[in-house]
C-alpha cells in the first residue's frame, strides 16, 4: 500500500498540546498563570539584564575603562630563515613569496613574508620579500645576493 500524505501523523508523545494560561482556577494554571506574585519577573516581559545586581551599580559599569589595543591591526608575517634558503634553493635563484608557497616552505602568504638571519648562506641568491632583518641582509648581501623589497 503506497504512503499518502493524508495518512502522515507526527510519533505520539512528540507533540504538546499549547499552555494555555490564565483561564482559570481548574486548569492549574489560572490567575498568576505559573508566574507567581508580583516582582519584576512577574511583569511584562519578565527578564533581568544578565549583568543586573539588584540595583546596586553592576560591575561592567564600577571598573575603569581604559586603553587601547592595536591587536587586531597587527602584521603577521611568514617567516624563512636565511639557513631555509641556503637548503633549497641553487646558485642565482630567484625567491619569492610564491615560490616559497609553492615548495611548501611557507604555509600561507598572510601579511606577507620575513626573511631572518638565522643560519648561514653560501650562494648568491635574488631574494624578493616583504621585509628583512638587519642580519639576514648582511649576510644576503655579503655573499653576492641581491634583495628586494615588495609592498
Amino acid at each position: 500500500m503506497p504512503l499518502k500524505i493524508e495518512d502522515l501523523k507526527p510519533t505520539p508523545g512528540s507533540r504538546k498540546p499549547k499552555k494555555r494560561l490564565g483561564r482559570g482556577i481548574g486548569s492549574g494554571l489560572g490567575k498568576t498563570a505559573g508566574k507567581g506574585h508580583k516582582g519584576e519577573k512577574a511583569r511584562g516581559r519578565g527578564k533581568i539584564g544578565r549583568t543586573f545586581e539588584g540595583g546596586q551599580t553592576n560591575i561592567i559599569r564600577r571598573t575603569p575603562k581604559f586603553g587601547f589595543s592595536n591587536a587586531p591591526f597587527k602584521k603577521v608575517y611568514s617567516v624563512v630563515n636565511v639557513e631555509t634558503l641556503e637548503k633549497y634553493f641553487s646558485e642565482n635563484e630567484e625567491v619569492t613569496p610564491d615560490i616559497l608557497l609553492e615548495k611548501k616552505l611557507i604555509k600561507k602568504l598572510n601579511d606577507g613574508v620575513k626573511i631572518l638571519g638565522k643560519g648561514e648562506i653560501s650562494k648568491p641568491l635574488v631574494v624578493k620579500a616583504n621585509i628583512f632583518s638587519q642580519t639576514a641582509r648582511e649576510k644576503i648581501e655579503a655573499v653576492g645576493g641581491k634583495i628586494e623589497v615588495i609592498e
